[in-house]
């Protein structure tokens, strides 16, 4: 089989293996396809700080069972499948507690362990989801970054009725933004720069648009929300600049959740933060049962996923899919990697 590895940042080189062998509760998967993400970026640029060299990307993914071991009930050969990345210890204290999604020794697939980048790849059965019938694996390959959206929100503590403000339009920022809709938000808005990632926003059916860079944000909160502007403030891009915007424009006492990466340290304006009495929430990937949230919301449609795939490459031009989204970054938003198309 083939396998693709990044040996240094800008570098991948493709390897013939041997097809990994099975055991009793394990399931071989033909990984169909990869869905590149900003994490993904970081490490093709030497910019995570969590990632070593070689690395096999990938996880993001949706695959197709071509064999199962004998103790496998829950999936059969031929179900579409996909599963969350983490590698976890089970016996840390958050593990314990049930917080595995943060465990002490949290090794993530495709950063800190091999990614899915290659034709087949073993896991044990009580990783998978299997999907539901008429699942594509385009929309398969979008579960991981819609369980990050639900459990944003989730730690957000988001309840029908209240007004969400998002800052950010990338794939993260639009899911979030889709997942308040569909779980009862009264008003989104959803801000960037890029005008393409608003038009995206506006395809996916979030109404209310502002590009920051033209557009005065707090009166134009306040015109949409009103007096009270938003009840909760989710950032989706990672930087210094986005997270102050949200701690001035945010009401008393109500909540920011933090989940864009950040490559550099932000200096941030925590006096206001103590002074308004704000609440500042992390949210790092998500449990298994935003994984089911997120593949019930895109099996339903409430999650709009057509216009957030911007195109796809052959396994074999990985580098070329990281040229053009270098090439094309203003207009791009999802590139998948396609193994069923290996060389072509």
């Amino acid at each position: 089989m083939l396998r693709a590895i990044m040996t240094q940042p800008g570098e991948i080189r493709f390897e013939n293996v041997p097809v990994p062998s099975i055991g009793e509760r394990d399931v071989l998967v033909r990984i169909r396809r990869i869905g590149i993400c900003g994490s993904d970026i970081h490490v093709y640029y030497g910019a995570h700080p969590y990632t070593t060299y070689p690395v096999i990307q990938g996880h993001e993914f949706s695959g197709e069972v071509v064999k199962t071991g004998e103790g496998v009930t829950s999936v059969q050969v031929g179900d579409l499948v996909t599963a969350p990345p983490q590698l976890v210890c089970g016996a840390c204290f958050h593990c314990r507690q049930g917080q595995y999604h943060i465990c002490e020794n949290l090794k993530v697939m495709g950063f800190q362990a091999p990614g899915v980048a290659q034709e087949f790849v073993v896991f044990p059965e009580s990783a998978l989801l299997k999907l539901p019938h008429g699942f594509t694996p385009e929309l398969g390959a979008l579960v991981e970054p819609a369980a990050v959206a639900v459990h944003a929100l989730r730690r957000a503590a988001l309840s029908p009725g209240m007004h969400i403000l998002v800052l950010g339009a990338g794939p993260i920022g639009n899911l979030v933004a889709q997942v308040a809709r569909w779980r009862g938000a009264a008003g989104v808005i959803i801000t960037d720069i890029n005008d393409h990632r608003l038009e995206i926003a506006r395809a996916c059916g979030i109404e209310h648009t502002i590009n920051v860079r033209r557009e005065p944000l707090e009166d134009d909160i306040e015109r949409i929300f009103g007096p009270q502007r938003a009840d909760l403030i989710i950032e989706c891009v990672g930087s210094e600049e986005t997270t102050n915007q949200a701690i001035r424009c945010a009401r008393k006492g109500s909540t920011i959740v933090i989940v864009g990466v950040y490559g550099e340290i932000p200096k941030v304006d925590l006096g206001l933060v103590q002074d308004h009495e704000l609440h500042l929430v992390g949210s790092l990937m998500y449990q298994r049962q935003d994984y089911a949230e997120a593949i019930g919301g895109l099996a339903s449609g409430a999650i709009r996923s057509a216009p957030l795939v911007s195109c796809s490459f052959p396994f074999r031009q990985f580098p070329d899919a990281y040229r053009f989204i270098e090439a094309n970054r203003a207009q791009v938003m999802k590139v998948m990697i396609d193994l069923d198309r290996i060389d072509r």
